[in-house]
């Protein structure tokens, strides 16, 4: 399932084809096997406190999460072989690299996602 997500505090788009990541192996694998993230897409990771980027081959934003999608964390431009974590975030969400900065996202705002239609398509990743 893909999801768009919403910045409602700033009324911005954050993504708009973010995939879910809710089970065990989907959480394992992560990024991991990818090239990057193209613009407008990512990965939503549930539950989740803590990534790390080790044989990634590219940098990522981190939007750290609460239960009530109230951002707790940020980290741009995280780039391979670091760890992150935020102890009260409930979810992370991996975007490309500058989506952070795009939508203008800020400690305290709240999201909101929304499943896209099952034949967009998003924008041929995964």
């Amino acid at each position: 399932m893909r999801m768009q997500v919403k910045n409602l505090t700033r009324n911005s788009v954050v993504a708009t084809a973010v995939e879910v990541a809710d089970s065990g192996p989907k959480r394992s694998k992560g990024l991991l096997g990818r090239k990057g993230l193209a613009p407008g897409t990512g990965l939503w990771i549930v539950p989740c406190e803590a990534v790390h980027t080790f044989w990634m081959q590219f940098p990522i934003d981190l939007i750290y999460l609460d239960r009530g999608l109230r951002i707790r964390k940020l980290r741009s431009n995280v780039r391979p072989w670091r760890l992150s974590g935020c102890l009260a975030a409930h979810s992370v969400l991996e975007l490309a690299p500058g989506a952070i900065r795009e939508s203008q996202a800020m400690l305290g705002d709240k999201l909101e996602f929304s499943p896209l239609a099952a034949d967009s398509g998003g924008n041929g990743q995964g």
